[in-house]
């Protein structure tokens, strides 16, 4: 008797294991590659607040949201409000919308890294459930960063000789400047602070602050007093 359940153990364990090597490594730069201390010396001074990835798994039928949610306490569903259901992964730190068409969508990692990690974790809650979910596909479709160009920003003169830049302040306080190449779209506020977003690499959002800081300046936007200014600095939940 303890022969067979041994083995049976052991079975669930490999087939545990199997059902984890399928998710595949997502094809990312390694964060060691990057040297933050380096870029601020440099005035490359930004931070990734959040990585936005999608999911596409394979599934038999559709899921059924409900038996998650009776299965998993800490998941919220409520489909009369928004028809999926949102689970949470405390390690790696990230929140998932799960939706019955085996579609999901990952939000609030600080690494495009740990995306296979969040997808390991959650496929593993969902097949607690008993639902059969294989092969996904993982697709970094956005990170976000904050940043600082250490220099106000005149943002009316920005809005006159700034190429595809758009400022409304009756209507926000910040200037939105969409940058073509490479293409990204910034918010920058008259303090220096500015928003990143738009781009699927941190090399990117890189190189896109690394222009951006040399643009106000050749461009005469940047200013070192701008006097007092009603804009509050932008807090990343």
């Amino acid at each position: 008797m303890v022969k067979e359940v041994k083995e049976v153990k052991e079975v669930k364990e490999a087939e545990e294991e199997k059902e984890e090597k399928e998710v595949k490594k997502v094809d990312v730069e390694d964060d060691d590659e990057f040297d933050d201390e380096a870029d601020k010396a440099e005035g490359i001074d930004y931070k990734i607040e959040n990585v936005v990835a999608t999911v596409v798994v394979e599934i038999t039928e559709k899921i059924d949201l409900n038996i998650i949610a009776r299965k998993h306490a800490d998941v919220e569903y409520n489909p009369e409000r928004f028809p999926g259901l949102v689970m949470r992964i405390l390690k790696p730190k990230a929140t998932i919308l799960i939706f019955s068409t085996g579609k999901m969508v990952v939000t609030g990692m600080r690494k495009a890294s740990e995306a296979d990690r969040v997808v390991e974790k959650v496929l593993k809650n969902i097949r607690k459930a008993g639902i059969k979910v294989s092969n996904p596909e993982i697709t970094i479709q956005n990170i976000v960063a904050s940043g600082d160009l250490h220099t106000n920003i005149d943002l009316n003169m920005a809005a006159i000789v700034m190429e595809f830049a758009m400022y409304e302040p009756e209507v926000f306080p910040g200037l939105i400047y969409r940058m073509p190449d490479p293409k990204t779209v910034f918010l920058i506020f008259s303090t220096g602070r500015i928003v990143c977003t738009g781009a699927k690499k941190r090399s990117i959002v890189r190189e896109a602050v690394k222009l951006l800081n040399v643009q106000v300046r050749e461009l005469g936007v940047a200013k070192k007093e701008l006097g007092n200014t009603d804009y509050q600095d932008i807090t990343f939940i």
